[in-house]
């Protein structure tokens, strides 16, 4: 897969076969629009491509959302590696890039830019300034520029726009497991090691802090969940905490893994982070002994968990 940085860094002759979304989460729904894509261009020797958007366009339009997205920019080119297209161009969007025409849009970007025979996208596309332009406009434009509009049923559709909000409010509510459902992967923290107060060790549980620097990564409820991560060739499980460590008077918000039967430094190392299941909920314990029998309950779930699950 190739990655572009805008409509303007794409330059093949090769015609190609566009679909266009911000796919986040790159989920069941996605998946299988993508499958058709990459069927489509095989079937038409047609080159496949990937229109998305970074920022989110809400981010932009609609700053006081405040939305948080299942995905880096980062994390969702990984995922879309994995579905075997050809390209991937990643579009700025911009106040200025929202006031295309639709035929501006069309003309310049999608024909002009991308060489684009066939686009396949859903029945309620809106698309152009003030999202003026629907699937009716589309087709007619393809029979202005020879491209040819596929159409993906309401059916589909729903499919796909319902499940990212699905997936964030089950993040959003601590059901990791439903989200990961949703997915058919599971749900990923991503970023940096870095050190933090020692408290963890302290208290016979030395932690991994997770510092992520895209503050738009949404971050699932506050609470203990049993993860995993591949530290060098070996897949490694822990349990994470979510939160500020209230019992030990904490306030800013952490995310801090305890990966079972690692003795090695991980500071400054780069980590992906998989969320399997939730424990509970963080609590303020009366006690620093009260809070390390909770831990041992928890590594105890943990490990059963994984027994059950995983081994």
């Amino acid at each position: 897969m190739k990655v572009y940085q805008g409509a303007n860094a794409f330059n093949i002759e090769q015609p190609t076969v566009v679909t266009i979304g911000t796919f986040d989460g790159v989920h069941a729904g996605h998946r299988k629009i993508i499958e058709r894509l990459n069927n489509s261009a095989r079937a038409n020797n047609l080159e496949s491509v990937v229109l998305t958007f970074f920022p989110h366009p809400r981010m932009v339009l609609q700053k006081e959302s405040g939305i948080q997205l299942i995905n880096t920019i980062q994390e969702r080119k990984q995922l879309l590696e994995k579905t075997g297209i050809d390209h991937l161009v990643i579009h700025p969007f911009t106040h200025q890039f929202s006031r295309l025409t639709a035929l501006e849009f069309v003309r310049d970007i999608l024909v002009h830019k991308l060489n684009a025979r066939k686009i396949i996208i859903g029945y309620d596309h809106r698309f152009g300034r003030n999202r003026s332009a629907d699937i009716n406009d589309l087709k007619k434009f393809g029979e202005e520029f020879n491209f040819e509009v596929e159409e993906i049923c309401q059916q589909e559709v729903e499919k796909v726009a319902v499940s990212s909000t699905k997936i964030r409010k089950a993040l959003e509510e601590g059901k990791v497991e439903k989200a990961n459902n949703y997915l058919e992967q599971a749900f990923t923290l991503s970023g940096k090691i870095v050190r933090g107060k020692g408290m963890g060790k302290d208290l016979g549980f030395p932690t991994a802090n997770l510092f992520l620097e895209e503050d738009y990564k949404l971050v699932p409820r506050n609470g203990v969940y049993v993860v995993r991560a591949k530290i060098g060739e070996e897949m490694v499980y822990g349990m994470m905490n979510i939160g500020t460590n209230p019992t030990v008077g904490g306030t800013e918000k952490t995310i801090e893994t305890y990966f079972f039967g690692i003795d090695q430094d991980l500071y400054s190392s780069y980590l992906s982070i998989e969320m399997l299941t939730r424990i509970r909920d963080e609590k303020k314990f009366s006690s620093i002994e009260e809070l390390k029998t909770a831990m041992k309950q928890d590594q105890a779930f943990s490990r059963q968990f994984i027994q059950d699950n995983y081994a």
